[in-house]
């Protein structure tokens, strides 16, 4: 396999760049996943190492060479298309077939019954060989197609959402096995998803992409517990972070963040307390995980805060509670046995050991209440 590097890449389609100056390393082995919203460029990146894009700047480099003028089939990559991209006159069997049998990368086709065979299996199609891609549904399709890239052996795996047409426990069951492939094979992988649950399942490193650019390349524990602004921390998670707008002041040698309208002081850790001194601005946003805020519906004491359920959503292993307070709305994540009426009173508090602290003016990442335990918990794991 092979190590890719992107050096400054800028791709654009008449006014619009679809990517601005994109520099990235993937490394050798590695299950590297492209995560953003729609029209972030994902699929242009990927296009654009696959061959089937070329950039207007900088360089594309497979195993150390410079590939930006190789053509696609010179390039030894195995890409799977959103939109499936089946030949409609061959069937099953001989769509996963026809990477082996092209002139570069021909076998026998012993071989190539060996390798169809397995591949079939693990995707539960090998009853569907004889059919066409016509007789089959679309989640059918899409593991035809996911089928033909994995019995190639190339230099990098190109995915562009895969599973996005897989029903729930089908999608749950092929990320194992995407998983299990990219360990058995030591294959490169870069895989494009929208999905976060996806991104932070299968992903050594992920790579969040927005309007063309580069916004934060790490791990999924990186992007969940240090975002690096507020985008990227609203990307990731179940309900969506809150973000709450504060103001700083300093008061007996001590900072304090006030939020909301009922007047709350939340009280920052040692470390957290010096790098707002530090920081150049008095709005001070704080995000806060939907479990890292608790609620009741009787006040248990002066420092809970009063609201209103504003919303109340079941959604199996638990409900996603929303409070008004004032114009604020807050997503609480309650036991799946909570049963709440709209518009009942209810009172919520903050738990500040997880809390993000984000430039108001800015909205880049500050620190994380107790960052210095939390960067020890990450040397020790």
């Amino acid at each position: 396999m092979a190590q890719i590097e992107l050096e400054n890449i800028t791709k654009q389609f008449g006014d619009v760049k679809a990517l601005d100056n994109v520099s990235l390393t993937v490394r050798d082995n590695e299950f590297f996943v492209l995560f953003g919203p729609a029209g972030a460029g994902k699929t242009t990146l990927l296009k654009t190492i696959a061959g089937a894009e070329f950039p207007e700047k900088g360089l594309v480099k497979i195993g150390g060479n410079i590939v930006n003028h190789v053509e696609s089939k010179d390039r030894n990559v195995s890409m799977v298309f959103e939109n499936y991209a089946l030949y409609p006159n061959l069937s099953v069997y001989d769509n996963i077939a026809s990477p082996m049998r092209s002139k570069l990368y021909k076998k026998d086709e012993d071989y190539i019954k060996t390798a169809v065979d397995k591949v079939t299996k693990m995707m539960k199609i090998n009853h569907l060989l004889e059919r066409k891609p016509s007789q089959l549904s679309n989640g059918q399709r899409q593991r035809v197609a996911l089928g033909r890239c994995l019995v190639r052996t190339p230099n990098v795996f190109l995915m562009d959402e895969p599973l996005a047409h897989l029903d729930a426990k089908l999608r749950h069951f092929m990320r194992g096995e995407l998983k299990e492939m990219q360990t058995s094979i030591n294959s490169t992988t870069i895989y494009v998803t929208h999905d976060y649950m996806e991104a932070m399942s299968l992903a050594d490193r992920i790579g969040v992409l927005n309007h063309g650019e580069i916004v934060q390349t790490g791990t999924a524990q990186e992007m969940y517990y240090t975002p690096c602004n507020e985008f990227v921390a609203r990307l990731f998670g179940e309900p969506e972070i809150n973000i709450l707008e504060g103001k700083k002041y300093a008061r007996e040698d001590s900072v304090y963040v006030k939020v909301l309208e009922q007047d709350v002081l939340l009280y920052p850790s040692e470390d957290t307390i010096q790098a707002l001194k530090e920081t150049d601005t008095d709005d001070i946003h704080i995000g806060m995980r939907g479990n890292d805020i608790k609620f009741a519906f009787e006040k248990p004491g002066d420092e809970w805060l009063e609201g209103t359920i504003y919303a109340n959503e079941p959604i199996g292993n638990k409900v996603i509670m929303t409070v008004l307070i004032g114009d604020t709305k807050l997503a609480v994540t309650c036991p799946n046995d909570t049963v709440a009426e709209l518009d009942q009173k209810v009172y919520v508090k903050f738990n500040m050991m997880n809390a993000i602290y984000f430039n108001g003016e800015t909205q880049k990442f500050i620190i994380r209440n107790n960052m210095s335990r939390y960067m020890a918990e990450k040397r020790e794991g």
